[in-house]
């Protein structure tokens, strides 16, 4: 079962879920969580959730500011830094509940808030455990592969003239997130992109299927795989995609390698939108499995 909760953040007010286990004495070990990329908790976060809430733990899934039920201005704005704050926020939401033991908080994140995870739980002690799904590992390097060489010079005046004409107080420029049309211009190209995307806006009516181009551009500046040696000791579990071109395989790999132990990865055939509902039970099942081990204990 789960109860619509809201927070704090910084003066904003974020929105999502509690999900909390039947049949289990409060309080018990929590979850953490928030969706990547332009994603709401309704695209598949809330199965997730559920399949943690039966294992035992409470889970609090949220939007991220400017999107779904979250307030925040200018809407469909995704800035990293302030997506990792509200993590931090959230956790300490969280530990003020009297159904969540505020000494073992995990944290969930998937795509581009795989990416967060990274960066909390190297800052944040208060984190316990991390799984980190298809993470963002560089913001530059995956945009860089996404983006043919020759339409950067364009997309780097397109940005300049966003910022002229916003600080005139003009509206923010928007770009599509995906497109059937795969000459159309849009942040996450390809036809494993609009599958998903639109596969999963039936579940979820308070998507909307564009950003701001702003949000481009801070993602080509987001770095959270600079963090990941800084997590140990706290514990990380790692789930990777072998054919992931949004958030590249290598790249997650490599960030794997250097981080420190405690850490485990699991390795999935496929591309980047198989964790949510082919693997699903692959990949629930090991989160709750690291879970179980990091956050029961002690």
């Amino acid at each position: 079962m789960h109860r619509d909760i809201e927070f704090n953040a910084d003066g904003l007010t974020l929105r999502g879920w509690l999900y909390l286990p039947e049949n289990v004495a409060a309080p018990v070990p929590t979850v953490v969580m928030a969706h990547g990329f332009s994603a709401v908790k309704e695209q598949y976060l809330d199965d997730f959730a559920e399949a943690f809430a039966s294992s035992g733990f409470a889970a609090l899934v949220y939007d991220n500011r400017n999107f779904g039920a979250s307030d925040g201005e200018p809407r469909q704005e995704i800035d990293p830094v302030l997506q990792v704050w509200d993590y931090r926020h959230a956790i300490t939401f969280a530990r003020t509940l009297p159904e969540v033991d505020g000494e073992h908080i995990g944290i969930w994140g998937t795509s581009f808030s795989g990416g967060h995870v990274l960066m909390v739980g190297a800052i944040d002690r208060r984190v316990k455990c991390v799984v980190s799904q298809v993470p963002t590992i560089s913001g530059p390097e995956a945009a860089l592969r996404r983006t043919r060489a020759d339409l950067v010079p364009n997309l780097l005046a397109a940005f300049d003239a966003d910022r002229e004409a916003r600080f005139f107080g003009n509206a923010p420029q928007t770009i599509p997130v995906v497109a059937e049309d795969g000459t159309a211009p849009c942040v996450l190209p390809g036809k494993e992109s609009w599958d998903f995307f639109s596969a999963s806006m039936a579940r979820a009516p308070s998507y909307r299927n564009e950003i701001t181009l702003r949000s481009g551009e801070m993602a080509r500046e987001y770095e959270p795989g600079s963090w990941v040696h800084r997590m140990s000791p706290t514990p990380l579990l790692m789930i990777v995609a072998d054919e992931d071109t949004l958030t590249p395989t290598d790249l997650a790999l490599d960030a794997f390698e250097r981080a420190r132990h405690p850490k485990k990865l699991l390795l999935l055939s496929g591309g980047h939108f198989v964790p949510y509902v082919d693997e699903f039970d692959r990949t629930s099942a090991a989160a709750i499995q690291w879970f179980h081990e990091h956050l029961m204990a002690g």
